[in-house]
């Protein structure tokens, strides 16, 4: 933000300005603040006079944004230019008087960079099948086929008539299943069957087959029916069939998906990260529980792996389709295949909800329009901006671009704005916010943290109201929590509705001083910096944390471990480390993520998990939970396991009365190294598959003689 000119116009004296809060703020920032009245009309010199400095602008001022940059662009300039909607934000409200700090708060945060957005190619060729049961299918299919290269699949529930000529082939089948996504898309077919080409005034049907299989580019849903793939997925088209203001929607939308298409990568997966399993054992399944489009699955499945067809049934491709199949869709390993372990994450399928960024414990999964240490960036430079420049106690209000910028908007047009201490903070989806997010803000001195939700609470919401659930506890846990809640939702499509529940949160007061610490390094270090601040170093050591919360501990009951170190293999983060030099085992509480594998994998069940945070020294260092004398080689001293493993092999395989160790001199081959046995097994002459005396063959003469003798 050094050297950075900020333009802050009163759009025609429409809202009063607090130049000495915004010198202050900007003064702070190390930015010169330059005042105008109509900026985009009789004073764009002014602007255009920047411009020629070359340095970075940012204009207070978002609906003149389109003259700007265009000025900017005929003039050459090749200046970072940014925007900021001050107006809306902040100058239309009953409080605009008062809110300078937070006009240069927003001016700080708008100066923060924005990296460029990761995109995911998409094509589509317009090979759409249509899946219906009556007439409807059939008419949108008719107003499609000059633009998309259509197949009609009927249900055959319903008689219909034949069209009098055959644009495009008309089929009847169920659709069973679907993959994919936009361009890659494939559907199992049962009852597959092509009509009487005599048909009359209804379709006669041939001989069905299960197991047909469609690859296509879109899927249009008219079968009323349940849908055959979540909600969200991009070409997956669907309406009820007698709702015609829908399937005009979804004729029109159709329409326009053929061509080529970039969609944002809304977030980064790094597999050596995951903690989902090891082994053949599952431990996190968060993102898998949350994931409303099924981006994630629990494994990769081979390229080119497709359903099985039921046995006896003929596989059977539809005509209209592509030849190959979808590479690299999602689903399931065929048996006798080795599980990953890590969660396949599609981007092609994934709608951006952020839900699954939000809860990851490791952060294998961080959300990318825009990246997390960008957004804790922001936030950081509005709360500390807005402190800068004199403000107290701010409200931070999370919300999603699309509908919180509208009902924001509506506030300030027709209500009495936003206070002057709510500091909104635009976010992509809301359902992206992390706990490292609301944990960092209290930390930098908000009071109180709203989230903006719609009314119909959105896929997803879940992973933010357990993020919401954690901090409430945190800060109860601290004695910072009150009434109203610090952290809490606001679920309303209405703007003087989102005025009355803010309302109540202008009440909260800062819990701590704020801090200054920088938002760098992974979302859970900035985490553990914030937590750190907000507690202070007097408060309490252990703070208790509700289920499935990303710290704990993992109790280890030491009577009944018997070091396997089973543990220590499995552990993603080795919170489990074992001592190379004697038996052994370690626990650090700070880099534990309650993924549960510890508890799957140890084959004594001696582990437990206990969600909390522990704000003890001991939590950041590895502590001994178990530890044993080794047992030393008979032979040559040699450290080779544990006295308590070894005394219960020797126990159990005395007590099992096998022959080879009911001599005490072929148990001493116990106490031995690896090397030293087998010295000693050779010197010995011992063989292995040697066995005791084979009994005397008797036969029927035998039995009689003795028989005979005995009486």
């Amino acid at each position: 933000m050094t050297d950075r000119i900020a333009f802050v116009c009163s759009c025609e004296d429409s809202m009063p300005l607090d130049g000495r809060a915004l010198a202050r703020g900007c003064a702070a920032q190390g930015t010169e603040l330059r005042m105008a009245e109509q900026l985009c009309r009789s004073q764009l010199d002014r602007f255009l006079a920047a411009l020629g400095e070359g340095r970075p602008v940012t204009v207070g001022c978002t609906q003149e944004a389109p003259l700007f940059a265009q000025e900017a662009e005929a003039a050459g300039s090749a200046a970072p230019l940014a925007f900021v909607n001050l107006r809306e934000q902040a100058g239309w409200s009953a409080e605009a008087a008062q809110a300078g700090p937070k006009m240069a708060a927003l001016l700080a945060a708008a100066a923060v960079p924005l990296p460029a957005t990761p995109l995911v190619p998409l094509k589509s060729e317009g090979v759409a099948l249509v899946l219906g049961r009556d007439e409807t299918a059939i008419a949108a299919a008719q107003r499609l086929a000059e633009r998309l290269d259509l197949t009609v699949l009927l249900t055959g529930e319903t008689a219909v008539t034949p069209p009098r000529s055959a644009e495009f082939p008309i089929l009847r089948g169920r659709a069973r299943s679907a993959t994919g996504w936009l361009g890659q898309f494939e559907v199992v077919v049962d009852g597959y069957a092509a009509p009487s080409p005599a048909s009359r005034a209804r379709y006669a049907w041939g001989p069905g087959k299960d197991g047909a299989r469609s690859r296509c580019d879109l899927i249009l849903d008219l079968t009323g029916g349940p849908a055959l793939l979540p909600a969200g997925r991009i070409g997956y088209l669907r309406a009820a069939p007698g709702d015609a203001a829908a399937v005009e929607k979804l004729i029109a939308e159709a329409g326009g998906l053929v061509g080529e298409f970039d969609k944002p990568r809304f977030v980064q997966f790094e597999a050596g990260l995951c903690a989902h399993a090891r082994n053949r054992r599952t431990g996190c399944t968060r993102c898998l529980d949350l994931c409303p489009t099924g981006a994630i699955t629990p494994g990769v499945a081979p390229q080119g792996a497709r359903e099985t067809v039921p046995q006896g049934a003929r596989e059977t491709v539809l005509p209209g389709a592509p030849e190959m199949p979808p590479q690299g869709a999602p689903g399931v390993p065929p048996p006798g295949a080795k599980p990953a372990e890590h969660v396949a994450l599609s981007a092609e399928i994934c709608a951006g909800c952020g839900a699954c960024a939000a809860v990851c414990p490791t952060g294998a999964i961080t959300y990318a329009l825009p990246p997390p240490g960008t957004v804790l960036a922001q936030a950081r430079a509005l709360l500390l901006g807005f402190a800068e420049a004199g403000g107290r106690d701010p409200v931070l209000l999370l919300h999603g671009g699309a509908q919180g910028e509208a009902l924001i908007d509506a506030l300030a047009r027709h209500g009495e704005g936003l206070p002057a201490r709510i500091l909104p903070l635009r976010l992509n989806e809301a359902t992206q916010v992390d706990l490292s997010l609301l944990a960092a803000a209290f930390a930098w001195g908000a009071a109180g943290v709203r989230v903006l939700l719609p009314a119909h609470r959105p896929h997803g919401a879940e992973g933010l109201f357990r993020n919401l659930d954690y901090m409430a506890a945190t800060l109860s846990g601290l004695g910072l929590e009150s009434r109203p809640l610090r952290a809490a939702a606001i679920e309303t499509d209405d703007p003087f509705t989102l005025a009355e529940a803010l309302a109540p949160a202008l009440a909260l007061r800062t819990p701590r001083p704020a801090a200054s610490f920088l938002a760098l390094g992974t979302p859970r270090e900035v985490l553990r910096q914030a937590l750190a601040a907000l507690h202070g170093g007097d408060g309490p050591a252990v703070v208790a944390l509700p289920e499935k919360a990303p710290f704990g501990q993992a109790r280890v009951a030491a009577a009944g471990c018997t070091l396997c170190l089973a543990c220590t293999m499995v552990c993603p983060t080795q919170a489990f480390t074992a001592n190379p030099d004697r038996p052994e085992l370690s626990f650090s509480e700070a880099a534990c993520v309650q993924c549960g594998l510890c508890v799957a994998t140890c084959p004594e069940k001696v582990i437990s998990l206990e969600p909390r945070l522990n704000f003890s020294e001991s939590a950041t260092r590895p502590v001994v939970v178990k530890a044993e004398p080794p047992a030393l080689c008979a032979r040559c001293a040699r450290p080779f396991g544990t006295q308590s493993s070894l005394a219960r092999v020797k126990a159990k395989l005395q007590a099992s009365g096998h022959w080879m160790f009911q001599d005490q001199s072929r148990l001493a081959v116990l106490e031995m190294c690896e090397d030293c046995r087998a010295v000693a097994a050779t010197e010995s002459a011992l063989d292995p598959y040697a066995g005791p005396p084979r009994p005397a063959t008797r036969t029927t003469e035998d039995w009689l003689r003795e028989r005979d003798q005995e009486e």
